[in-house]
Order: structure tokens, then sequence, then C-alpha cells
């Protein structure tokens, strides 16, 4: 017999952890695609003119990113979730080193927003993660 797997529970508080990255994602798309100036802008990184295409792409990208998000935490299983916002942690690093090579050390706020993101993400991939070893261990004490 074949348990399914557990979703987290849009009741929970700690399901708001996973779900405010997507829905962050979708909103700072949102800003890229409508004002692509002020996505340059949050992100910390001025737009060259005639980067507007490639910004707007950028939004369309984070929308899409966001909604993967959502749909993971609503209809997949924990291991699947924590491990698509553990490999995520990849972008807010990636957008560091851009950020910082761009700038230097002359935009710390960026610096720290892009860091937080990070740490934000490590902290909801590890809450999922653990949720789903405690999930796995509590189905091998039952079929036991």
């Amino acid at each position: 017999m074949t348990q399914q797997a557990e979703h987290l529970p849009v009741r929970d508080a700690g399901t708001w952890l996973v779900l405010a990255p997507g829905i962050g994602l979708v909103f700072i798309g949102v800003v890229f695609v409508l004002r692509p100036d002020w996505g340059a802008a949050i992100f910390g990184v001025p737009a060259p003119p005639g980067s507007e295409p490639y910004l707007i792409a950028i939004g369309l990208r984070n929308i899409a990113f966001g909604f993967y998000i959502l749909a993971l935490a609503l209809f997949s299983s924990r291991q699947a979730v924590g491990l698509v916002l553990a490999l995520t942690v990849l972008i807010p690093l990636g957008d560091i080193l851009i950020v910082a090579h761009q700038r230097g050390l002359s935009a710390p706020g960026h610096l720290m927003l892009h860091a937080a993101s990070g740490i934000y993400m490590t902290a909801a991939a590890l809450w999922v993660l653990r949720g789903a070893s405690a999930e796995r261990a509590r189905q091998t004490g039952r079929s036991a």
C-alpha cells in the first residue's frame, strides 16, 4: 500500500513561510514588467538605456517562478518544496555577486536585501525539509 506525501497545510502559519517568497517573486515580477526602471532600482544595479526588454523578460520569469513555488507549496510534497527552496538560494547568492561586481560595497542596502532573501529561503527550506523528514519517520513507524 502506498502512502500519499503530505502537502503543506494552508492553514498552518509555517506554510506562509513558503508561500511568501512565491508571492514576493510575483510582486517583484509585476514591478519589473510594469516599471522596469523601478525593478532595476530595487535589484540594485542601474538599468542601461535600451535594457527595458531584458528587464521585462526578467519580470516575466520572476512571475512564473513565483507561481511555480506557489503551485509546489500547495500541490506537491514537502520534500519537493523543500528541495526547490534550497536550490532557490542560488538566486540571491548570484544576485549578491552581481550587485557586488557592479557596485562594490557602495550599495550595502541592496547587498543586505539579497542576503536577507537568501537567509529567508534557507530557513524556509530547512523548515520544510525537517517537516518532510518527520513525515517520513511517521510513515516508517506506521508501516513497521
